[in-house]
């Protein structure tokens, strides 16, 4: 009995909860006929108001983001022309857009000649194919030994940019092989030290000699034009790095230890100052092919 009446009470305050309380349901009010005759003015007392600029962004990028994720690939290539179509008329026609443009200006007559020009030096000198390595074609090379010479030399004075110390007498792959590790090997190790390097200071390059100039060993791949002696650079504020002095160096040894293991794959024989007593003073690279792969040391 007790429980009914707790109820009952519970019951009748809850009705008169929901007579006082205001009529906030989603439900449809009818239309009366103010409405009816004056839709503005209807419109104009229950109009939202104006949404904020930062929801707006956020609503254009949401809209582009599911543009992009979700139109038809065609639809999107026809729909990018016509707005650039739109825009290149609205530039023609407009002095403000044309003004606004990013359009950069016309190049003076004396750049556009001088920048012609060196392509076309660039061109002249460029051997084995590639402008990047500057030099003279030299062609067939005798030696005084059976195993000397080269079939087809090239006489390199300048590889990606750096100058070499000495023009040196190779071949073209191994010509290529070094413009290959100046680009991937000693700049990326360099880095901006000094400014960079401006010469790289060549040791040896053609010989007809045996290996390490040691009677009765074998011919030297200096004598076939495959191999480069690389002893030091020269910098561009003017200071030089050098395997005799920099090898063993906090500064610059982490530098040519970096060049070192750079090359090994790009040459087959990369020997440096740790191989044994002949090269304290330089790297020694060639390009002779070993079936285990490249011996360096």
């Amino acid at each position: 009995m007790r429980v009914t009446s707790v109820l009952v009470c519970v019951w009748i305050g809850l009705a008169a909860t929901a007579q006082a309380a205001p009529d906030t349901s989603l439900r449809p009010v009818a239309r009366n006929s103010a409405t009816l005759e004056s839709p503005q003015a209807a419109l104009g007392e229950t109009r939202p108001t104006a949404r904020p600029a930062v929801f707006e962004a956020a609503l254009t990028d949401q809209l582009t983001r599911q543009f992009e994720g979700e139109a038809d690939p065609g639809f999107q290539r026809a729909l990018t022309d016509q707005i650039g179509q739109a825009t290149r008329a609205f530039a023609t026609f407009s002095p403000q857009a044309t003004g606004l443009s990013i359009r950069p200006n016309l190049r003076p007559d004396s750049m556009v000649q001088k920048a012609m020009a060196q392509q076309r030096a660039r061109a002249r000198g460029a051997v084995c194919g590639d402008p990047d390595i500057q030099g003279e074609t030299v062609g067939f090379v005798p030696g005084r030994l059976s195993a000397c010479g080269i079939q087809d030399a090239v006489k390199v004075r300048s590889v990606a940019g750096i100058t070499l110390s000495q023009s040196a007498i190779i071949d073209c792959r191994t010509a290529k092989a070094l413009k290959t590790w100046v680009t991937k090997g000693m700049k990326p190790a360099i880095g901006n030290r000094g400014g960079g390097v401006s010469q790289i200071r060549v040791a040896a390059h053609y010989a007809c000699r045996t290996r390490n100039s040691q009677p009765g060993a074998k011919v030297s791949e200096h004598g076939k034009g495959r191999a480069i002696d690389i002893s030091g650079f020269r910098l561009r504020d003017g200071s030089e790095i050098t395997l005799i002095q920099g090898w063993d160096r906090r500064d610059t040894g982490s530098i040519l230890r970096k060049m070192h293991k750079r090359a090994c794959g790009i040459f087959g024989t990369v020997l440096g100052p740790d191989s044994d007593r002949f090269h304290k003073d330089h790297f020694h690279f060639d390009t002779a092919r070993y079936r285990s792969g490249s011996f360096c040391r």
